[in-house]
């Protein structure tokens, strides 16, 4: 391991370090001033440096900035006046790990340094581990089970039914089967059976012919063709319409399907994977779901474990789903406390994997400081108020400029927060768009984010009128003749005149 660096121009505060991380048997190498360090960082480097702020020549800030440019996953803890609030700011805005106010405990100060250590230690091993990031983090044994499943699957062609709770990545599994498969280099087309109006689903499969129905003014491809020699999977199948569980089981039977208001039978070359959160069996008892359907889909089935079964695996998470996060804000990556960590793996969370990575998008945004403690999480949290549906929302236990709150499905700002420009629900959403968007070089933002909200209005005010455009044109406020530009603009699917 190697020794630990203190920066200050005190040479009792220099001792006193020394003589504390020896007890420890921690070895420690002293520099009188930044300059020094900063040289001494051509030939060698520290597991943990330990700076004050304010010393003669450069400062402690300026040695921060060096030493991120050269070593960015270095824990640097900077040791400041106890008044000196600015300056503390400035280290976490520069990266610090920490920063210790003067006068400190020496004991406390080890323990920072420890973390510190810790978290250094970590890091080199996470980055002396494989480069490439799995497409599903696990340990724990359920996970195991799972990757051996999905091994044993890779050189098949076998329908599979994954099921699972909400929120445990049952999509993940399907785009692992697909990329470990034959068909890795043909198309996965995924659909959401229960995000399409029961009115379009059948389009949406199948295609439609030209001429097939109000509005269909060209013939358009469904998922089926469009995953052709690829894979298809269908999420949350047990909310199909009992009328097209018919047609898609003629598919898997016979290989042949017809579009919308087509003659011409098309073969389908496609490996369908299914998945639902929900009791097929008890769909088949209460008539919701036909039997012979079922026996079709259900030849493998892939069970995912909740985050309640794999307690062991939300270090791993939290750590990934942290730096992911990071990295799409252009932030530093927050760093959990070994008490944090301990206390969201004692957590049942309803949301499962979902909804971790949820609280990793509000630890990323709202927790105060680099590191982050169990009181700087949302307040539902310790008070067992979390929600089924995976989201949070409450301030952080210090108070933050501006009011900032938040919510797990993203992040919201409390309409109360004045100075701050803060607003509330989505355009928290679209502000955390717009700055990952900014943040990796994206052109023509403004353009693309029109579109896209746009769109969305548009496809939620079709699909409330059942794809009638003139009675979504009324609801959206404004002229047919705009929403039907619009609609071929955006390419978007399913609208008939009225």
């Amino acid at each position: 391991m190697k020794p630990i660096w203190i920066v200050d121009d005190d040479e009792s505060i220099r001792w006193v370090l020394e003589k504390a991380l020896a007890r420890e048997n921690l070895a420690t190498k002293s520099f009188a001033n930044a300059r020094d360090a900063i040289a001494a960082l051509e030939f060698e480097t520290p597991q943990v440096l330990v700076s004050d702020i304010r010393m003669p020549g450069t400062s402690g800030l300026e040695l921060l900035q060096e030493v991120k440019a050269k070593l960015p996953g270095l824990p640097v803890i900077i040791i400041t006046a106890f008044s000196d609030l600015d300056s503390a700011v400035a280290a976490f805005q520069g990266g610090a790990f920490e920063y210790l106010a003067k006068p400190f405990d020496i004991d406390k100060a080890v323990e920072l340094i420890r973390r510190a250590l810790d978290e250094s230690l970590r890091e080199t091993s996470i980055e002396s581990g494989p480069s490439e990031t799995p497409e599903i983090l696990g340990q724990a044994p359920a996970m195991q089970e799972v990757f051996r499943a999905i091994g044993r699957l890779s050189q098949s062609n076998v329908t599979v039914l994954i099921t699972g709770e909400s929120g445990t990545g049952k999509e993940l599994v399907a785009r692992a089967l697909h990329k470990h498969s034959p068909r890795a280099q043909q198309p996965f087309i995924a659909l959401n059976t229960a995000a399409i109006p029961k009115d379009l689903l059948e389009s949406e499969l199948f295609g439609h012919e030209r001429g097939a129905f109000t509005g269909a003014q060209t013939t358009r491809r469904g998922r089926f063709e469009q995953a052709e020699n690829g894979t298809l999977f269908l999420d949350e199948i047990g909310d199909m319409p009992f009328d097209l569980q018919t047609r898609l089981l003629r598919v898997l039977s016979d290989g042949h399907f017809y579009r919308v208001g087509g003659h011409q039978p098309l073969k389908a070359n496609v490996r369908v994977i299914t998945a639902t959160h929900q009791n097929l069996e008890q769909r088949v008892r209460e008539g919701l779901f036909r039997e012979d359907l079922y026996h079709r889909l259900n030849v493998i089935r892939l069970r995912l474990p909740s985050l309640r079964e794999r307690r062991e695996d939300i270090p791993i998470l939290v750590r990934h789903f942290l730096v992911q996060s990071a990295k799409q804000l252009g932030v530093e990556a927050k760093r959990m406390s070994d008490a944090a960590l301990q206390f969201l793996s004692g957590l049942d969370l309803p949301g499962n994997v979902r909804q971790l990575e949820n609280l990793c998008n509000w630890i990323t945004v709202m927790a105060p400081g680099q590191t982050v403690e169990v009181k700087d999480l949302p307040a539902e949290l310790s008070q067992g108020q979390e929600s089924a549906e995976g989201g949070f929302a409450a301030a952080p236990a210090q108070p933050l400029a501006g009011g900032l709150a938040g919510v797990g499905n993203g992040v919201v700002y409390d309409t109360a927060a004045s100075d701050s420009g803060a607003a509330s629900g989505w355009i928290g959403l679209l502000e955390l768009r717009a700055a990952s968007m900014l943040g990796s070089g994206q052109q023509e933002v403004m353009a693309v984010l029109g579109r896209e909200f746009e769109s969305a209005l548009i496809r939620m005010a079709l699909k409330h009128t059942h794809g009638r455009k003139n009675d979504a044109a009324v609801r959206l406020g404004i002229g047919r003749n705009t929403i039907t530009r619009k609609i071929a603009e955006l390419g978007i699917d399913g609208a008939k005149d009225d």
